[in-house]
């Protein structure tokens, strides 16, 4: 594997957290290939199945939209390469935030993100991202309210 390789990667990774953090859906959108698999149901319970990308984002920009600021943490990358076809596995923090007055403004979950990539066009994009969910703490109930309240700012 070239070192280049692995840095795009990697970066693919990245620039998804960084698009999250940001509400840049334009930079987050330039991560995927044009449909991907998602696989969230270690942390809901029901989030899964082949969509477009762009289905993908609308899916959860308004829990993002709602919520006052994110930070997702990657960490420990392994990547696995079989010609234009590459697995990869990184630690992931991700701490969420809305104050409330039901509880705590904070609720963090970490585990760890398995990602199948391909490369399109000489670049390398997510096809299949699944979140393993190891832990989490702080008040859950944020997220349901911050669906909420992006529900009450849409027009």
């Amino acid at each position: 594997m070239s070192f280049e390789d692995h840095t795009e990667i990697v970066r693919r990774r990245y620039e998804y957290a960084l698009g999250i953090d940001t509400k840049d859906w334009g930079l987050f959108r330039g991560v995927f290939t044009e449909e991907i698999a998602v696989d969230f149901t270690s942390y809901d319970g029901a989030t899964a199945g082949q969509m477009s990308a762009l289905s993908w984002i609308e899916s959860i920009k308004p829990l993002f939209h709602g919520l006052e600021a994110t930070q997702h943490t990657m960490s420990n990358p392994i990547v696995e390469l079989d010609g234009d076809r590459a697995t990869l596995t990184m630690y992931m923090q991700a701490a969420h935030f809305l104050n409330n007055d039901k509880g705590d403004r904070e609720y963090t979950i970490g585990g760890y993100y398995f990602d199948k990539l391909e490369r399109v066009d000489g670049r390398w994009l997510i096809n299949s991202v699944t979140l393993n969910l190891l832990w989490s703490r702080g008040n859950a109930g944020i997220m349901s309210l911050a669906l909420e309240n992006s529900r009450q700012k849409a027009p």
